[in-house]
């Protein structure tokens, strides 16, 4: 059985972005990986074996829905994949957009983001901090690290924000009130707020070639991806809880 620290990262989307971008840093920064996708078994398992192909060691739990109950039963396949795994790492990446008007938001788009944003968020947290707060301590002086993938929309609204800023605004807080109550047992919780747009397969077929060769207008998922490693390589004398990631040259 391999002695490599595990990390797990919920939310992949297309396979393109941030969710899959730290899915290779992490797995050639020495850990095995656990990832959890709802986007189909697909975009989970070929990621999956290209970090096996890489010298890596990863498996695909690929999930039906993010919501408190499908969360938690996915732990469990974890466990049984990777018996005495040791969750030194996980990634709350996932998100449901709504970009509406306010009359144009509808009750099934308030459940959508409620599940993804809070219900799902809450069961992810309960079953990392449940695994990590057993753990010994590592050379940093904790037990593990829980991250978070914020928003702009994490600290304010917009014209057509009110159907997506409120679940990521209650993420913020969540993780907050998670880093108060247990950094004190030495694990680490941390929010990122990414400001701008990622460069996603799906955001260069949207904007076209010269958004996507402007190397100044978006966030490359890789880099926020080595923002994430650094915040679990932080040892406890210095911790940070929340990173404002955005491009060099933003015009907002």
């Amino acid at each position: 059985m391999s002695s490599r620290p595990l990390f797990v990262v919920l939310g992949l989307g297309d396979g393109s972005g941030t969710g899959s971008a730290a899915a290779r840093v992490f797995s050639q920064a020495g850990y095995r990986i656990a990832l959890i996708a709802r986007s189909g078994r697909d975009t989970a398992q070929k990621l999956a074996d290209e970090l096996n192909n890489t010298g890596g060691e990863a498996a695909a739990f690929p999930v039906s829905a993010y919501n408190y109950a499908t969360v938690h039963d996915v732990f469990g396949n974890i466990d049984r994949h990777w018996p005495n795994a040791q969750l030194r790492a996980a990634l709350f990446n996932a998100g449901h957009g709504v970009w509406k008007g306010f009359l144009d938001v509808t009750e099934e788009d308030i459940d959508a983001g409620v599940d993804v944003n809070i219900r799902a968020a809450y069961s992810f947290s309960r079953e990392v901090i449940l695994r990590q707060k057993e753990l010994p301590l590592n050379d940093k002086g904790k037990r593990g690290t829980l991250l978070f993938t914020g928003a702009t929309a994490s600290l304010r609204g917009n014209v057509t924000t009110s159907g997506f800023a409120p679940g990521k605004s209650a993420l913020r807080i969540l993780s907050q009130s998670l880093a108060k109550e247990f950094d004190k047992q030495n694990i680490h919780v941390a929010h990122s707020i990414i400001d701008g747009q990622i460069s996603t397969a799906r955001q260069r077929n949207l904007h076209g070639e010269e958004w996507s060769s402007n190397p100044d207008n978006k966030l490359l998922p890789e880099s926020i991806a080595q923002s994430y490693l650094y915040l679990v390589d932080q040892d406890r004398s210095a911790w940070t809880w929340e990173l404002d990631l955005r491009p060099a040259h933003e015009k907002w």
